[in-house]
C-alpha cells in the first residue's frame, strides 16, 4: 500500500511539474515575442512543443516564430502539420505562410495554389488584416506565374559570390565600388569578447587585388570617425567628386526593430570632418530615415533614401530631395504608386548616367520576397517597375543593387544559397557581383509578344478534371456539344456530394481528413484547371492578333481498369469539350484562326496525341463500390485530359 501511495504521490508531482513548465514556458515566449526576439521565442517554444506536441496551438506558435527568426524549414514544417489537420478552417492565415514559405524556396507551383487557397476564402473579409493579406496573396497567385517565366529566360550574367576576404558568416550587405575600392556594411563586430554579446554593424573596405580579377584583399573596418560604438553603422554613399560621403546610423527599438537617421561629412583640408545628422526635412522625429544614395535627376543633385514616414504609400517608401548649392535640401518626393506600394521599397540606387533607379521591393512580382526592380526617370516622372531579371534575383532576399564607378560592374546583396551562415542557411546576406553592359549602349527593347508566348508556357501542362463518365454518360460518341465550361460547372456543383460520400462511415479526425482532402482536390485541381485554361484563353487572343500562329496538343487519359475502348471514347468526348470551349470563348473569337490560311494574321492548329493510359491503379474499379470508384479524390485524378504542348509555327 506503501509502495502505490509513493508512487501515486510522484505521479502528482511530475503532472504537477510538468504544468509549471508549460505555463512557464508560454509565459516567457509571451515576453520574447514582445520584445520582437524572435530567436529566443523559437528556442522557448520548441522546448514547449518537446513537452507537448500535440496542441495544434503550440504547434502555430513555434512555427510563427520560427518563420520570423528566418528558419523557413521549421516553419514550413510545423505549418502543414497544422493544415493537414485545420484545412485553413480555424488557423485561418497558415496557407498563406505556408504559400510564402514556398515561394520562398521556389517552389511556385505549390505556392501558387496556397496564394489562391487563401485568396478565395478571404478576398470579402471584413477584417483589414486578412483583406491586406488577401490583396498579397492575389498578388503573389501572378508572381508565382511570373518567376517560372524569369527563370525560363534568365539574363546573361553570371552572378559571382565573393569570397571570405570580404563574406563572413554574418551578413554583408550595402556595397560599392569606387575606384577599386569596395564600401559595405558587415555585422562582424571585432569589439565582441562573448559570443552572446550584441554586434554592432559597421562600415568597412576591401580594396581590389592587384593580381586577381575582382578577388579583393581582406577587408577592414573604418576607424572611429564612421564607425561610432554602441550603434548601427552602414549604408555608404558618395556625392561625384567624393567631397561628400553620406551613411547611416540605427539604433534598436527592440530586438528586431531600428529607428535610422542620415549623416553626412564633408572632405575638407586633407581628412574627413565629424559626421553629422542631416537636419529636417531630410531625417524627421518619430520616423525611419536611411538607405542614403546621392545622384543627380536632371544634372542636379539629388538625395534619394528609404523612409516610412507619413505621406508614403505605406511601410517604407522611396523618397528624393533636390540638394541645394549650400547643402540644404529641398521637401522630400514621394517616387508615386509606380515604384511605391503598400509594402516595403528599399535600398534605392539612382544610376544618372541612364536615368535609371533600381531599388527592393516584396510587392511587385518577383521571383522572392526581396527583388530587385528598375523604374526609368523621364523628366517628370518614373515609369512603373520591371524586375530586372533571374539569376540577379533569386527566390531569397535580394536587396542594394548598385553600379560601380567605372560603371561596368554591379553588385547585389542576398541571402540566397551559397551564403555563408552561423547557425542556419538563408539567415546572413552576402555580397555579390556580376558584369554589366556598358551603359553607353542603348538597352534592348523589350519583346512583348514573346513575354506572353512565355506566360502561356507556364500554364503548360494544363490540366483539367471531369466527373464520372462525364461528357454524355453511357454512350460511345467521340464527339459532345458540352463546352468543357459547363462540364466543370455541374462537377463543381457535385463538390458536396463527394464530400457526403467519401466521408460515409468515418468520424472524428478521419473524417475531417476526407473531408480535406475532397476539398483540396476541387480547390487545387478542379478549380485551378478551369482558372489556368480561362487565363490560357485570354493569353492565347493577345498572341493571335499580333499574328502568331500556335499550335495546340491536347491528350486524353483513361484507366487500364476499364474497358479501352469504352474509354478511349470518352476520352475523346472529354478533348471535343475543350475544343468547343475554345470555339465558344468569347462568342466564337478564335474560330476565323482555326487553320486560317491568311498568313498575315493568326492561326490555331488543334492536334491531338494517342489517346494515353495511365499507371495501373489501385483505384476500386467496382462499380457498386462509388465511394473509391466515383467519389474518392484518388479515383477522380484520373479523370482528366491536358493540353500538354504549345508551339509557335513560322
Amino acid at each position: 500500500m506503501k509502495k502505490v501511495l509513493g508512487l501515486i504521490i510522484v505521479m502528482y508531482f511530475s503532472v504537477f511539474a510538468y504544468g509549471q513548465s508549460i505555463k512557464q514556458l508560454l509565459k516567457q515566449g509571451i515576453e520574447a515575442n514582445a520584445k520582437k526576439d524572435y530567436s529566443s521565442a523559437a528556442q522557448i517554444y520548441t522546448q514547449l512543443i518537446l513537452l507537448d506536441s500535440s496542441k495544434v496551438e503550440y504547434q502555430l506558435l513555434v512555427a510563427d516564430a520560427s518563420r520570423l527568426n528566418y528558419d523557413n524549414a521549421t516553419a514550413l514544417h510545423w505549418y502543414q502539420k497544422i493544415y493537414k489537420r485545420d484545412n485553413g478552417r480555424v488557423y485561418k492565415e497558415v496557407p498563406f505562410h505556408i504559400a510564402t514559405l514556398l515561394k520562398n524556396t521556389g517552389k511556385y507551383k505549390e505556392a501558387k495554389k496556397y496564394f489562391d487557397k487563401y485568396y478565395k476564402k478571404n478576398r470579402n473579409n471584413k477584417d483589414k488584416e486578412k483583406q491586406r493579406l488577401a490583396a498579397k496573396a492575389k498578388q503573389e497567385v501572378e508572381a508565382c506565374d511570373y518567376a517560372q517565366i524569369l527563370i525560363k529566360n534568365p539574363v546573361d550574367v553570371k552572378v559571382i559570390h565573393l569570397d571570405s576576404m570580404v563574406n563572413s558568416r554574418v551578413s554583408e550587405y550595402a556595397p560599392f565600388e569606387y575606384d577599386s575600392t569596395l564600401y559595405f556594411s558587415s555585422l562582424r563586430d571585432k569589439s565582441k569578447t562573448d559570443a552572446n554579446d550584441i554586434g554592432f554593424n559597421k562600415l568597412y573596405t576591401a580594396h581590389k587585388s592587384p593580381k586577381k580579377e575582382n578577388k579583393f584583399l581582406k577587408a577592414q573596418e573604418l576607424d572611429s570617425l564612421f564607425n561610432k560604438n554602441g550603434i548601427h553603422n552602414a549604408n555608404t554613399s558618395f556625392n561625384a567628386d567624393f567631397t561628400k560621403i553620406f551613411v547611416s546610423r540605427c539604433g534598436a527599438l527592440n530586438a528586431s526593430q531600428y529607428r535610422c537617421e542620415i549623416y553626412m561629412s564633408d572632405f575638407k583640408e586633407g581628412h574627413w570632418t565629424d559626421l553629422k545628422k542631416l537636419p529636417a526635412p531630410i531625417n524627421m522625429a518619430g520616423c525611419t530615415n536611411t538607405q542614403p544614395c546621392l545622384s543627380q535627376i536632371n544634372e542636379k543633385d539629388a538625395l534619394f533614401f528609404a523612409s516610412d514616414r507619413t505621406g508614403g504609400e505605406g511601410a517604407m517608401d522611396i523618397w528624393y530631395a533636390m540638394m541645394n548649392t549650400d547643402g540644404s535640401f529641398e521637401n522630400p518626393v514621394n517616387l508615386g504608386k509606380k515604384v511605391n506600394t503598400v509594402e516595403d521599397e528599399i535600398t534605392p540606387w539612382f544610376v544618372k548616367e541612364n536615368n535609371t533607379l533600381y531599388f527592393s521591393s516584396t510587392w511587385h512580382k518577383g521571383l522572392g520576397n526581396f527583388d530587385i526592380f528598375k523604374s526609368i526617370y523621364n523628366k517628370t516622372e518614373f515609369s512603373d517597375a520591371e524586375n530586372i531579371g533571374y539569376p540577379i534575383n533569386s527566390s531569397y532576399n535580394d536587396i542594394y543593387y548598385s553600379i560601380n564607378s567605372k560603371k561596368d560592374r554591379a553588385y547585389i546583396s542576398s541571402n540566397r544559397l551559397g551564403s555563408y551562415f552561423e547557425d542556419k542557411p538563408n539567415c546572413c546576406n552576402d555580397i555579390y557581383s556580376f558584369p554589366i553592359t556598358p551603359l553607353t549602349e542603348p538597352p534592348k527593347p523589350v519583346d512583348t509578344t514573346a513575354l506572353l508566348i512565355n506566360q502561356m508556357k507556364v500554364l503548360v501542362p494544363l490540366t483539367l478534371y471531369f466527373h464520372n463518365d462525364e461528357p454524355e454518360p453511357k454512350t460511345k460518341v467521340i464527339v459532345t456539344k458540352k463546352n468543357y465550361k459547363k462540364t466543370y460547372d455541374d462537377y463543381s456543383a457535385l463538390k458536396n456530394r463527394y464530400i457526403t460520400e467519401y466521408t460515409e462511415g468515418l468520424e472524428d479526425e478521419q473524417k475531417e481528413l476526407a473531408d480535406n482532402r475532397i476539398l483540396n482536390f476541387f480547390e487545387d485541381s478542379v478549380d485551378a484547371g478551369m482558372q489556368d485554361l480561362d487565363k490560357f484563353a485570354q493569353l492565347l487572343e493577345q498572341v493571335l492578333l499580333r499574328g502568331e500562329k500556335v499550335k495546340i496538343t491536347m491528350k486524353g487519359y483513361c484507366s487500364p481498369l476499364a474497358s479501352t475502348d469504352y474509354n478511349v471514347n470518352l476520352a475523346k468526348r472529354r478533348i471535343s469539350s475543350l475544343r468547343n470551349y475554345f470555339m465558344e470563348y468569347k462568342e466564337g473569337i478564335f474560330v476565323k484562326y482555326v487553320d486560317n490560311t491568311n498568313e498575315k494574321e493568326g492561326r490555331i492548329e488543334f492536334f491531338n496525341e494517342d489517346i494515353g493510359e495511365l499507371p495501373v491503379s489501385k483505384v476500386s474499379d467496382d462499380v457498386k463500390d462509388v465511394k473509391n470508384s466515383v467519389y474518392s479524390p484518388y479515383a477522380a485524378a484520373e479523370r482528366k485530359i491536358q493540353i500538354i504542348a504549345i508551339s509557335y509555327l513560322k
